[in-house]
């Protein structure tokens, strides 16, 4: 089951490049109904309806952590694009599929207990993640989180917030 899904997600992840290569943006059609539908659908499905979280929710699924992230929360979720994760080479976006513990704690490491607001994170030095260790905010010229830059914020879904950046938080492993 597990080498069918990491070749569906290999798959997927090829077909990604493919149309980035072409230049296109998958990020547009994030820009739906902030507090209209999406509020009524948990953090997985508001990603999934998105279209452009599609690798994202694809780790979430090989690490098992579907049922917590549709969980009762509140959760902020600092949710990397399809673009964000093929910024990361082949090979290396494969082995941590193939890792779950590694998987796990990349993925946790984007969650934030609590809804977490913009106006609420610019006003903030780090927050505590999931995963334990704390991620560095910058709100000086725009928002960073770490290294990766806010680029959309208050997705509001059910069970909290989604907040889109551009690349894929390490915690220091």
């Amino acid at each position: 089951m597990f080498a069918l899904t990491q070749n569906i997600t290999r798959t997927a992840r090829h077909l990604l490049l493919a149309v980035f290569g072409a230049g296109m943006l998958v990020a547009v059609p994030v820009h739906a109904d902030h507090h209209g539908d999406m509020a009524k659908k948990d953090i997985v499905d508001t990603a999934v309806a998105a279209g452009s979280f599609t690798t994202l929710v694809a780790a979430v699924q090989a690490a098992g952590l579907v049922d917590t992230l549709k969980g009762e929360g509140p959760f902020t979720v600092f949710a990397p694009t399809d673009e964000a994760f093929a910024k990361i080479p082949a090979a290396d976006l494969d082995a941590l599929l193939a890792d779950k513990d590694k998987l796990t704690a990349v993925l946790t490491y984007h969650v934030v207990p609590g809804k977490v607001m913009a106006a609420d994170v610019v006003a903030l030095t780090s927050a505590d993640t999931v995963q334990g260790s704390a991620l560095t905010i910058d709100a000086s010229n725009g928002v960073m989180v770490d290294s990766a830059t806010v680029v959309q914020t208050d997705i509001e879904a059910s069970n909290g917030v989604i907040h889109v950046i551009d690349s894929v938080l390490m915690p220091g492993m």
